[in-house]
C-alpha cells in the first residue's frame, strides 16, 4: 500500500492495456477510481472486474469539453478528485513528407491537447477542495527522438516533458505535483496488434533483441503501473516535474556497439 486508500483518481484510457494495469493497481491500493474510455460496453467491463471502488465515463477526447467532464464525473462519482493520470495516446504510424494537418491535429488533440486541459480541469478541482493532488502524464522514450514512421507522436509526447515541468514549477507552491513517466517498449493488445501488423510473427514479444530487453523480455502494463502508482502517492513527494524514464537501460551514453 502507498497510502493511496481512499484517493480518488481519474485514469484516461483505462479500459484496456496500461490503463487498465494502472487502474487495477491503483485499486489493489486502496484508492478509488474514474474508468474512462470511448466504449460504453468496455467501461462497464472494466468496471465490473474492477469492483465497486470504481466508476466509468466515456468521452472522445478528440473533442476538448471531455477533459473537464471526466473530472466532473470522477468529482460526482467520488466527492472528490485527488489524482489524475493522463494516459490515454494515440500512436498512428506516419511517412516522412507525407504528413497531413489532419493527421498532425489528430495526435496533438489526444497526446498533447487532452493531457493539457485535463491537468487544467483537475487543478481546478484541487483548488476548488482546498487540497493538494498529483498529476502523473504517461509519456514515451519516443519524446527524446522517436523512430522515422513516429514523427509527429513523438513531438506530441515531446511537448508533454515541458508541460510536466512548466506546471509543476508553477505549481509547487500549492503542492500540486506534475511528474511524467517516458515509458520504453511495453507489450500490450494493442502494440502485439501493431507489431504483427507489420510483419512480426505472434509471440514476437519472447524473441527481442537483448539490445531492446537485456531483461530478457519487454515490459509488461503491471510494471508501469507500479511506477504510476508510486509517482502518485505520497512516498514521491515533495518530488516534482521530473521527466522519469521507465525503461530497462540507460537512454544517453549507452554503447550499443558492445552487444552487436
Amino acid at each position: 500500500m502507498r497510502g493511496l486508500a481512499g484517493k480518488a483518481i481519474l485514469v484516461t484510457g483505462s479500459t484496456a492495456g496500461i490503463g487498465y494495469a494502472i487502474a487495477e493497481r491503483l485499486g489493489a491500493d486502496g484508492a478509488r477510481v474514474l474508468i474512462h474510455g470511448r466504449d460504453q460496453g468496455e467501461v462497464d467491463a472494466a468496471c465490473r472486474t474492477l469492483g465497486a471502488a470504481s466508476a466509468g465515463a466515456t468521452g472522445d477526447l478528440m473533442e476538448p469539453a471531455t477533459a473537464q467532464a471526466l473530472v466532473d464525473a470522477t468529482v460526482a462519482a467520488f466527492g472528490r478528485i485527488d489524482g489524475l493520470v493522463a494516459n490515454a495516446g494515440i500512436y498512428p504510424r506516419g511517412v516522412l513528407g507525407e504528413t497531413t494537418a489532419e493527421f498532425f491535429d489528430k495526435v496533438f488533440a489526444v497526446n498533447t491537447r487532452a493531457p493539457l486541459l485535463g491537468a487544467e480541469a483537475a487543478i481546478r478541482a484541487f483548488r476548488l477542495q482546498g487540497s493538494p493532488g498529483a498529476i502523473v502524464v504517461i509519456g514515451s522514450i519516443n519524446a527524446l527522438c522517436g523512430q522515422a514512421d513516429l514523427t509527429v507522436y513523438s513531438m506530441s509526447k515531446g511537448a508533454l516533458t515541458t508541460m510536466t515541468r512548466n506546471l509543476a514549477d508553477a505549481l509547487a507552491p500549492e503542492r500540486i505535483r506534475v511528474n511524467c513517466l517516458n515509458v520504453g517498449w511495453t507489450f500490450t493488445a494493442n502494440e502485439d496488434a501493431t507489431q504483427q501488423k507489420e510483419g512480426r510473427k505472434p509471440g514476437w514479444q519472447h524473441e527481442v533483441s537483448p539490445l531492446f530487453a537485456p531483461s530478457g523480455q519487454i515490459m509488461q502494463p503491471a510494471e508501469i503501473a507500479a511506477h504510476t502508482a508510486f509517482w502518485l502517492s505520497e512516498e514521491s513527494a515533495p518530488v516534482s516535474g521530473q521527466i522519469y524514464e521507465v525503461e530497462q537501460y540507460p537512454l544517453i551514453g549507452r554503447n550499443r556497439m558492445a552487444e552487436s
